[in-house]
């Protein structure tokens, strides 16, 4: 393909990731991003934008542990800002007028919902996976005495976090536009692979790829349900509150551990004690990918090379800075 990015770049070079969105998949690269929405027409409505690495804006960011907590900060707010595209997108599409309204209300600025989505998505997560698994395990003190050992007490709390993980996943798992994001989510990562393969950025090659990725999102949060245990068991308090809070402030580390783990074991997944590390993360993935259309796919590889093109671009820009 003439003017392809993919042709003068490599997987060595650029480390890709993305994340499904409504009717559209994102796609990140060092120095860019892009989110491809197929629109109600057929058409394809492209958002990109550079991307600064967060090593350039304080050297520490880029050590190991620190890193995995901005990187997922960072991951979080492109991640929502990809959602609202694809959201206004299927608005515009659905109630053009509605779509129209709501636009000339919050103006040309995007930050406001993306904070307060922020913000409702940490206050849902503090509440289900944090306050309520503590509190039920905190209640079963009363009944079974091998829960006041502090290690059997974190373990029974982190029990009943991944079960409440796990429901949450199953649940919604069962809304059918949810299934949709799903398909496109198994297109992100067969793209990703064929990237990571070397391969010749088309419907063809991406097809033959598998939709179970173990750098994903999902496998990261099982990583996190694990390390907690381990984290939360090195720190005892014994005040409801402190405990609490200590959950709280351990988020940072937590992810950072995990994302150092997950850097570690996916390029080894297919070998020894590391495919077993990342199995529960690509068995969970059988729940929240499924097998993408073509068009889907078309979708996710028109992102990729809009990222590819941008990066590329905005690389030059940054070394000759």
């Amino acid at each position: 393909m003439p003017g392809d990015p993919s042709k003068s770049l490599s997987p060595e070079d650029i480390l890709v990731g993305g994340q499904a969105v409504i009717e559209g998949v994102m796609m990140r690269t060092p120095y860019a991003y892009a989110v491809a929405v197929r629109r109600a027409d057929g058409s394809l409505e492209v958002k990109k934008e550079g991307v600064r690495r967060l090593s350039q804006m304080w050297k520490p960011l880029s050590w190991p542990v620190l890193r995995g907590f901005a990187v997922l900060l960072q991951s979080l707010v492109l991640g929502l800002r990809s959602l609202n595209f694809s959201f206004s997108a299927a608005m515009a599409d659905a109630d053009p007028a509605a779509a129209e309204r709501a636009r000339t209300k919050r103006g040309d600025s995007e930050w406001f919902p993306v904070v307060l989505s922020i913000g409702g998505a940490a206050a849902v997560a503090v509440l289900l996976f944090i306050l309520a698994p503590l509190g039920i395990a905190t209640w079963l003190k009363g009944y079974f005495a091998a829960v006041h050992n502090w290690v059997v007490f974190n373990l029974v709390d982190g029990v009943i976090r991944l079960v409440f993980f796990l429901g949450y996943i199953l649940l919604i798992s069962r809304m059918r536009d949810i299934r949709r994001v799903f398909e496109y989510h198994g297109a992100e990562h067969k793209v990703v692979y064929t990237w990571e393969a070397a391969e010749d950025l088309t419907v063809e090659n991406a097809r033959r790829k598998s939709r179970l990725h173990p750098r994903c999102g999902t496998s990261f949060l099982m990583f996190v349900m694990a390390v907690s245990i381990v984290v939360f068991s090195l720190f005892k308090f014994h005040a409801f509150w402190a405990i609490f809070l200590s959950r709280v402030v351990l988020v940072p580390l937590i992810s950072g551990l995990s994302y150092e783990i997950i850097r570690l074991s996916a390029p080894r997944c297919q070998r020894g004690a590391f495919r077993i590390l990342v199995s529960p993360g690509l068995l969970l993935q059988r729940i929240t990918t499924a097998e993408p259309s073509d068009d889907q796919l078309e979708v996710a590889i028109h992102a990729l090379r809009e990222a590819l093109e941008l990066d590329s671009r905005k690389a030059r820009e940054a070394a000759a800075a």
